[in-house]
């Protein structure tokens, strides 16, 4: 029922998309309910006590104060200071849990998005800024979060603090309290006729964070390249002009959200200007008591607060349905890869990839990548893929590790179609070193043991000696366990490429792909990493693409890539399908 009265209050935004969003959001929401239901009580007795406050100064000064009365005087003012005492224990109490619960759900939502985006193929990554999709994972979820959590309690205080004061200025005048009566609908009329306006400023301002971020993301990494250039001032000015963009938003949703209080503010001050006029003429004519118009005007003031913070809630339902579609969009994309409702298991043993009449072609091109690729690769075999630059080679790479599926026909391992297998199974038997090293902020020992976490020391010593990094772990202060820079940077290229493959070889797959991976390394470091590889993995497939001559010499099988066409060039065995 809650879900389909916030779906009509955002009616800016289709509802389905609305609510389905709600619904993920209440998934997160509901097993912190206990949680939530105890805050909610600690809040309702910060409130009560708040309004008791204002009760306490009339009796201060009507029963007390004006009339003589020393003892009252007394008990009103130890009332005064254990009411103020408890209600700064509930306020510490409440804001730690508070926190604490607002945190938790936060990295939940977080996590699950995250999670979400983990499954979609570098088809989605490849069409979307990088930029944009942290703004939704930091800024949009950070919103809709605050909206979830803080509001709920907002509202919470705010109903019992306007129902609370609102029935104690009918107990003071009721007559007075006409005039929020009047006030109330008048602010909501207002706050309806502009929700439309803060929704459409904030999605734009949304949008201008998202570019920055991207623009953050494209350049800092390649600031070796922008100095080389000498375009810093370029970018500069690039970035410039994004902020200029981003400050001009900012203060167009400003100006918005200034008038969407300013008019509920000037609404409140004219009432209670007139609050007091009337009342304050009561106490001159001693037809009232001053302390009850003290009183008064305090809870005029408690009921205006509240109300204002309840319909402020109407503008924030706003806010968080722009950042709740943005983030409904990333999780309404479905993976194009995924497992089969009943994986056949993987074979144990290494086993045999075939290739059946394959093509390929990405999305939105022309030019067909492979076009009827037929092919196998025995067990043990070396085989080199050759073919220029922007043949599909790495595209064919994709396609054995099952980032996309062919357009027609189907690839087998172990005889079974891959999309018949386990994907996160089978992935662990083919490892694929490329030309882009993937390295972390953490320990070199960290790094190789990514895709082999169970791995012993000795096994990591191992595979350093294999790809000839002791000169580097000797070099480091602190050996395996020196932590790498952002991307490995501080390090050569040739020191990422023997890293990424001592980490494949620990991952100890059944198939091997070499992408340009010893480009960076002299020739001879390469034949002695060719020949180490060949004699550890003499039982297992080894792919080796490279450009450099002689990169077929010794090889079982060579493949050539050209024009869609995948030939044999130099079987030693029979290689063809």
């Amino acid at each position: 029922m809650l879900i389909g009265l916030l779906s009509r209050l955002v009616s800016s935004e289709p509802r389905d998309s609305v609510e389905g969003g709600l619904r993920w959001l209440y998934s997160f929401v509901r097993p912190q309910l206990r949680a939530i239901l105890g805050l909610m009580l600690l809040s309702i007795a910060a409130s009560l006590l708040v309004l008791a406050q204002p009760w306490l100064t009339k009796m201060l000064i009507d029963d007390s104060l004006l009339a003589g009365n020393f003892p009252m005087l007394g008990a009103v003012v130890l009332a005064m200071i254990g009411a103020t005492v408890l209600a700064t224990v509930l306020s510490g109490v409440n804001r730690y849990l508070h926190t604490r619960l607002s945190g938790q759900v936060l990295f939940a939502l977080r996590e699950d998005l995250y999670g979400h985006l983990q499954q979609l193929s570098p088809r989605f990554f490849g069409r979307r800024r990088i930029g944009d999709l942290l703004s939704r994972l930091d800024g949009d979820i950070a919103e809709i979060q605050r909206f979830a959590i803080d509001a709920l309690f907002s509202a919470t205080s705010s109903i019992i603090g306007l129902i609370g004061a609102a029935i104690l200025l009918a107990l003071l005048s009721w007559q007075l309290a006409l005039l929020v009566a009047v006030l109330v609908p008048l602010e909501l009329l207002w706050l309806r006729w502009m929700r439309r306006k803060v929704a459409d400023e904030t999605r734009s301002l949304r949008e201008r964070s998202s570019d920055m971020s991207s623009f953050l993301v494209e350049t800092l990494p390649a600031i070796k390249f922008v100095q080389a250039a000498g375009r810093q001032r370029h970018e500069a000015e690039r970035l410039h002009g994004l902020g200029q963009n981003y400050l001009g938003q900012l203060l167009r949703l400003q100006v918005v959200e200034f008038f969407t209080s300013a008019v509920p503010t000037m609404l409140t001050s004219v009432t209670r200007a007139l609050a007091f006029m009337i009342g304050g003429y009561w106490v001159i004519t001693g037809t009232w008591q001053l302390g009850s118009l003290i009183a008064f005007a305090t809870y005029l003031g408690m009921v205006v607060g509240p109300a204002q913070s309840l319909l402020g809630l109407y503008v924030a339902v706003q806010r968080m349905a722009v950042s709740l579609q943005r983030v409904t969009e990333l999780r309404d994309e479905q993976p194009d890869i995924v497992t089969a409702a009943k994986p056949v298991p993987t074979p144990r043993a290494p086993a045999e990839l075939v290739l059946h009449d394959i093509s390929f072609r990405h999305p939105g091109r022309q030019q067909q990548i492979i076009d009827g690729g037929r092919a196998r690769f025995p067990v043990g075999s070396k085989v080199v893929l050759t073919g220029p630059s922007g043949s599909g080679k790495t595209t064919l790479i994709d396609l054995l590790q099952r980032y996309y599926d062919p357009d027609r026909g189907h690839i087998t391992y172990g005889g079974v179609d891959l999309r018949e297998l386990d994907l996160a199974d089978y992935r662990k038997r083919l490892a694929v070193v490329s030309q882009d090293i993937v390295l972390f902020r953490a320990s070199l020992a960290d790094n190789l043991r990514y895709a082999a976490p169970e791995a012993t020391e000795e096994e990591v010593a191992g595979v350093v000696r294999l790809a000839r990094l002791e000169e580097l772990v000797a070099s480091l202060p602190e050996g395996l366990d020196t932590r790498l820079g952002e991307r490995g940077q501080q390090l050569s290229g040739g020191q990422r490429q023997r890293i990424a493959i001592a980490r494949a070889l620990l991952q100890q797959p059944d198939v091997l792909v070499l992408d340009e991976a010893t480009s960076a390394v002299d020739v001879q470091t390469e034949q002695a990493i060719i020949r180490e590889i060949d004699i550890l993995f003499a039982t297992r497939t080894r792919i080796i693409i490279s450009h450099r001559p002689g990169a077929a010499d010794g090889a079982d099988l060579h493949f050539q890539l050209l024009d869609g066409q995948l030939t044999l060039r130099s079987p030693a065995t029979e290689g063809v399908a």
